[in-house]
């Protein structure tokens, strides 16, 4: 496994209630809190996260450019993209998916 998704699921041990389980939609695996789902894995470097349109908006996210899995996602999604290749950028990841639990 890649060492920065390691980093991010050690990471999301603090964050209770969140797991990572097997996905039926991605193939790979998801981020659940509960019973739901709110982000999958589409790589060991991408995770597609439902942060909310709110959220994203207020935070001034958006989508990367050359999306292989979502080239053609509104801009009003709820859902965003989120790469990492940092140690710095996996942290940051996490204050998102605490952002995104808090949402559901």
């Amino acid at each position: 496994m890649d060492k920065l998704k390691a980093r991010l699921l050690v990471g999301l041990q603090a964050i209770e209630g969140v797991e990572d389980r097997p996905s039926s939609v991605s193939g790979g695996s998801a981020l659940f809190y509960g019973d739901i789902s709110f982000a999958h894995f589409h790589d060991d470097r991408e995770l597609d996260l439902r942060l909310t349109k709110k959220v994203i908006k207020t935070l001034g996210l958006s989508h990367p450019a050359g999306s292989r899995h979502h080239p053609d996602r509104s801009p009003n999604s709820p859902w965003i993209e989120v790469r990492f290749n940092s140690a710095a950028e996996v942290d940051q990841l996490l204050k998102l998916i605490k952002l995104a639990v808090a949402e559901l």
